[in-house]
């Protein structure tokens, strides 16, 4: 165990490094970019109009950005993939698909359902959670200054709100696949085998506070975050998971692989990033698989599914 603990954290100083050094030379490139193109004023200058237009409204203003934007995000990227989901077309994204013949096309009746769900969700659970969030915001007193963050801070903020989530989701995820709680809670998320992006919110709804929403929340909570800040957090959160559960490989985007894997075979890859599960063996199976060498950001057009497939079924 001390064995692996201490490849977990030689793993995370690894990725660590590497993102330091990525975020330096994407601050330094968005730096130079704001200050030569758009004269560095240019989201300040958004930003006051909207607030000035608000009039203040600290109320409406954090409605807007913690819930609208975010939802609107949420359902623009899987409004393109339920087009695909259900039609078929376009081809060329169908022929990503990572478990080939599932959901081609997709239940009718069951997508109803899971955006049922999903929208009951959002209303009737993440909106009401959203009003002592609030407060706390309120409590902190900078989440609605009429001066941004700087994209510096955005990013020491990101990473915090990244590593936050991990460790919340991982052991709220893993609570919930207890027998005890499955059959009750958790099993409804899992009618899902083949998962498409909407399904990312499909969930009981004592699910949906622990294991999607507390995770997301806590860290601008904790870090008293300026509404910019929590209204892209919980976009690019939104997103993430859609392209997580979307069912497809697509070039350019995260690797969707760990977590279908997960509605796979229900019993390995818990968490978000990895250390985790690296850390307690969740993921031992799915590293013996060839889903784990298609684990990695698409940088053609090939699919992988094509330059990486299956192993053919021996003949018994």
């Amino acid at each position: 165990q001390g064995e692996k603990l201490w490849d977990a954290l030689r793993i995370s100083a690894y990725v660590f490094s590497r993102g330091v050094l990525m975020f330096t030379a994407l601050v330094n490139s968005v730096s130079w970019f704001m200050q030569n193109i758009t004269l560095g004023n240019f989201w300040q200058t958004a930003w006051l109009k909207f607030y000035n237009l608000m009039e203040g409204d600290e109320w409406t203003i954090f409605l807007l950005g913690a819930a609208l934007v975010p939802a609107l995000a949420f359902w623009g990227f899987n409004g393109i993939l339920l087009v695909a989901d259900i039609t078929g077309k376009p081809t060329f994204i169908t022929r990503y698909r990572i478990q080939l013949g599932k959901n081609d096309p997709v239940d009718t009746k069951k997508l109803r359902q899971a955006i049922y769900t999903a929208l009951g969700n959002q209303f009737f659970v993440s909106l009401p959670m959203l009003v002592p969030m609030f407060h706390v915001m309120k409590w902190w007193g900078n989440t609605f200054s009429k001066e941004l963050p700087t994209f510096q801070w955005f990013l020491v903020e990101l990473s915090i709100f990244a590593v936050i989530e991990e460790i919340l989701f991982y052991y709220t995820h893993r609570l919930v696949h207890h027998p005890v709680l499955y059959k009750h809670i958790h099993k409804k998320h899992h009618e899902w085998t083949a998962p498409i992006g909407v399904v990312s919110v499909y969930a009981h709804p004592v699910e949906h506070i622990l294991s999607n929403m507390l995770p997301v929340m806590t860290g601008p909570m904790i870090m008293g975050s300026h509404i910019a800040s929590i209204s892209a957090w919980f976009s690019l959160a939104l997103v993430t998971t859609s392209i997580s559960h979307c069912g497809y490989h697509l070039p350019f985007l995260p690797s969707p692989e760990f977590h279908d894997f997960h509605h796979l075979k229900f019993n390995q890859c818990y968490g978000v990033l990895g250390v985790l599960d690296y850390l307690h063996g969740t993921d031992r199976v799915f590293r013996q698989t060839k889903a784990f060498q298609r684990h990695k950001v698409l940088l053609g057009l090939t699919p992988l599914s094509e330059s990486i497939p299956e192993e053919p079924k021996s003949a018994e």
